[in-house]
Parts: structure tokens; C-alpha cells; sequence
């Protein structure tokens, strides 16, 4: 089943996220390889493609777990989380309509 992780970031955590993003982006490659990835990004913090030093505001991930759990556990080891990036973190089933 597909799972919506949707973070939010910590504040002044710009500095943290650009030195874990290298391991954050491992981990999505890899679910990327093993289709289990729908989507990624950022949610930037200003209306602008790339918000520079505004910096973001949080993160959506859809992937495909096998269950809540094991959902949660992947979003729980997210080197944004060790990183304090993340202030706060939700997974959620989620049902994909279209496309």
C-alpha cells in the first residue's frame, strides 16, 4: 500500500538539511529503484522553485510498505530525523486515484 510521509522542518534547520541530504536522497533512490517511490521533494518556504536562503518548510514522500509499521520505521530512520531537520513527522495510508 502507498504511504504519505509528510514532515515538517525544524526552524533554522536549512545548514542541517543541506549537510543530510546526500543520505536522505540515498534512502529515496534506493525506494526509487525498487518502484516503491511515487513521489519526493521539499515544500519550499517562499512561492519560488529554488527559495534560497528562506529554505523549506517541510517534505512529502509517497512510497509503497508493506504496512503502517514498517512505513513509520522508514520515516523514523530518515537521516533528516537524526539530523533534527524534522520537527515533526506523519505517515498516513494513502490511496492513489490519478494519474
Amino acid at each position: 500500500m502507498w504511504y504519505a510521509i509528510c514532515a515538517v522542518d525544524a526552524a533554522d534547520s536549512l545548514e542541517r538539511r543541506r549537510a543530510a541530504r546526500p543520505a536522505h536522497l540515498a534512502r529515496l533512490h534506493a525506494l526509487r529503484d525498487e518502484g516503491r517511490l511515487l513521489l519526493a521533494g521539499p515544500f519550499p518556504a517562499i512561492d519560488a522553485e529554488d527559495p534560497g536562503p528562506a529554505g523549506f518548510s517541510g517534505s512529502l514522500i509517497v512510497a509503497e510498505f508493506p504496512d503502517l509499521a514498517a512505513a513509520r520505521q522508514w520515516a523514523e530512520a530518515d537521516p533528516y530525523v537524526a539530523a533534527g531537520v524534522y520537527r515533526e513527522v506523519s505517515v498516513r495510508p494513502f490511496r492513489r486515484v490519478l494519474p
